[in-house]
């Protein structure tokens, strides 16, 4: 009996040790987890607490906070997850026990992911005694060791440059010239000198002050107030030796040769935005980033992006480095080139300079785009080298709109939209092309119910065929034709024309509309469409693909605006071969006759074809209004160039004869 009491005894005993075992491992398992579940909140400050005496010894807890604050940062730390590993039989050893981890965060430099393990002592601090962590800065990252720093390194990467149909560049990565002061020197001037600095960079005051009042100037120290382009500073240059103090330096800058009269298309880039970084998060951006903010530098920004290289390292107490955290290396951004001829474009740019305008201009054949241009246009070279407030103000607010890209935009066609009107009834067969129509005077309506309102027209010929409505540009003649269209084949040819449809290039072009997002219904808006009014919407680069139509066997051509991309078919036969034969011959009329509303641009040597339009956006009939004037020509012979231009408020200049010889003069240069 002895021996069995010994026994339940022993084993009682047994169980109870294993019991306090058990409640320990528990305890520390649980201690560490609430420890770590602050880890993943970045609650730094609780963590500290959790550290044991000895820890605490080798680091404050202001220390603690900032050195895992200041790395986290540094590294830009995403996305942290830090997970305790679970220990079946957690071996404790006079009052310590080892815990494994693992823990997986972004970085700068990629995804950071490594496992470690915690000691744990139980000791008592303060009243109580718990686990605490015998914390290492191992824990922070995999073999850093006390003493050690971590260090983020940066490797440039080169952003693709842009480049046009024969090599010249758009967008290249150049050189810029600095200007700054050294202010020691430059404040022996005074008031003076700031007032002549001013007016000779065209920047205030009041940034010139700032820039020289920033906590980290010191009087014989270089500082910056404004980057301009080389030519610019060449320009300045006797005008910056006036100025006592003035130094300039080269610094590496995204330069756009081109300028204003590539700004709209080429775009620049810019500083990073904090609203940008949110939407592209986790795209590899950062506050010092910089990116495509219009234009095809925002449309290709993931090709042309530099992804610069980034490697977190550690370094001893003399600055040498030990072990490498997390690498990526540095990737250099595709160059592209893209269809557009500079010569082209700066032509367009010429003609446009001083207008609120648009022009677009074509490979009729292969429906290469050769240039884009809107203007009032803006320097894309402030963008990319900083542009102060008072120069984005002012553009900003500038009533005539020189930050909106217009050939992206659609527009009342005018006039120039006849061409679809007398094709599309051609090719129905409900217009007879050699027929004459008699129209009398220079108002109509269709019968009385159409109450007040008229169609009017500016000639009076009394009998008129299909020819004579294009050289003279007759309202009336279109707004019958229309109506012997009809609303359902009026409706479908336009869509076979592209209308509601978007434009098959990577732009953000807007689509052409035949009566908002709807068909007309209304015999009214129908004849007024005819020629060009009503509710028709239509983008200036799609004005011109339809013209194409007439060189191209009824064909429109696809649009491309991407060096090497194949030539194709967007429409196939809108029209037939020999309608658009006819329609060019009539509208080769349009120039050549001397009575034609084009005929100004007749150029000698050359066969164009081509259409005015005056497009009134007056809001009811007999009131004056804005007018916007277009001419669209093409080359009918070479077939090698399509312009469409546009001019807003030619309603004291002329109308749409004043866009003409601004068209004529770009073949001129294109011919030279």
């Amino acid at each position: 009996m002895r021996r069995i009491g010994w026994l339940f005894f022993t084993m009682a005993i047994l169980l109870l040790i294993t019991a306090g075992c058990s409640n320990d491992q528990q305890k520390a398992q649980d201690r560490f987890d609430k420890y770590v579940a602050m880890w993943n909140k970045e609650d730094f400050k609780g963590m500290y607490g959790y550290l044991s005496k000895d820890a605490k010894k080798t680091i404050s807890e202001k220390e603690f906070v900032n050195r895992y604050k200041n790395i986290y940062d540094a590294i830009e730390a995403d996305k942290l997850k830090v997970k305790a590993s679970k220990i079946e039989d957690l071996e404790i050893k006079d009052h310590k026990a080892v815990l494994p981890f693992e823990v997986n965060m972004n970085s700068v430099a990629g995804e950071i992911s490594f496992k470690e393990n915690a000691a744990v002592v139980q000791e008592k601090q303060g009243d109580a005694e718990n686990w605490y962590i015998n914390w290492k800065p191992n824990m922070i990252f995999k073999g850093l060791k006390q003493g050690e720093q971590v260090r983020v390194a940066t490797q440039s990467a080169v952003r693709g440059e842009i480049m046009d149909r024969s090599g010249k560049y758009l967008a290249q990565n150049g050189e810029a010239i600095q200007v700054g002061v050294v202010p020691q020197q430059f404040s022996k001037g005074g008031e003076q000198a700031i007032q002549q600095l001013s007016k000779t960079l065209a920047l205030s005051e009041k940034s010139i002050n700032q820039a020289l009042n920033a906590s980290w100037v010191k009087e014989n120290q270089f500082v910056p107030i404004k980057t301009v382009s080389q030519k610019d500073a060449s320009n300045l240059e006797n005008s910056l030796k006036k100025v006592e103090g003035i130094q300039q330096k080269k610094v590496n800058a995204r330069v756009y040769p081109c300028e204003e009269a590539c700004a709209h298309l080429v775009g620049y880039v810019a500083p990073v935005t904090a609203e940008y970084l949110k939407e592209h998060k986790d795209e590899g951006y950062n506050a010092q980033s910089k990116a495509g903010m219009i234009g095809l530098e925002s449309l290709y920004e993931d090709k042309l992006r530099a992804r610069d290289g980034v490697t977190i390292y550690t370094v001893d107490k003399d600055g040498n480095k030990k072990n490498e955290i997390a690498k990526v290396n540095p990737k250099d951004g595709e160059s592209i080139q893209v269809t557009v001829d500079t010569n082209v474009q700066k032509s367009l740019y010429e003609q446009l300079k001083d207008e609120k305008g648009v022009a677009t201009a074509l490979q009729p054949k292969t429906g290469e785009i050769l240039g884009l241009v809107s203007t009032p246009a803006f320097d894309p070279n402030s963008f990319s080298f900083g542009i102060d407030a008072n120069t984005y103000q002012s553009l900003s607010t500038n009533p005539d709109k020189p930050l909106m890209n217009r050939f992206t935009k659609t527009y009342s066609p005018g006039s120039t939209f006849k061409l679809v009107t007398g094709a599309l009834a051609v090719d129905e067969g409900v217009l007879n092309p050699n027929e004459s129509i008699s129209i009398s005077g220079k108002k109509w309506q269709k019968d009385k119910s159409w109450g007040n309102f008229y169609v009017t027209r500016v000639g009076s010929k009394p009998n008129v065929n299909l020819r004579d409505a294009y050289v003279t540009s007759d309202n009336i003649y279109f707004a019958q034709t229309a109506l012997k269209l009809g609303l359902d084949k009026f409706n479908s040819g336009l869509k076979q024309f592209g209308f509601n449809q978007k434009l098959p290039v990577n732009y953000p072009f807007e689509t052409s509309k035949i009566a908002g997002d709807q068909d007309i219904k209304d015999e009214g808006v129908l004849a007024n469409s005819g020629y060009g009014q009503g509710k028709l919407q239509v983008n200036p680069l799609h004005l011109a693909l339809m013209y194409t139509s007439i060189v191209n066997d009824g064909n429109i051509v696809k649009p491309i605006l991407m060096n090497g991309d194949k030539s194709g078919i967007w429409k196939k036969q809108v029209i037939s071969k020999e309608t658009a034969q006819l329609i060019q011959n009539d509208l080769v009329g349009v120039i050549e006759d001397k009575n034609g509303t084009g005929h100004a641009a007749k150029v000698d040597g050359l066969t164009l074809a081509g259409k005015t339009g005056t497009a009134e956006l007056k809001k009811a009939q007999g009131e004056k209004g804005q007018e916007n004037g277009w001419f669209v020509a093409v080359d009918t012979k070479q077939k090698n160039l399509l312009v469409s231009m546009m001019v807003e408020g030619v309603e004291d200049k002329g109308g749409s004869h004043y866009v003409v010889p601004k068209v004529k003069n770009v073949f001129q240069q294109y011919n030279k």
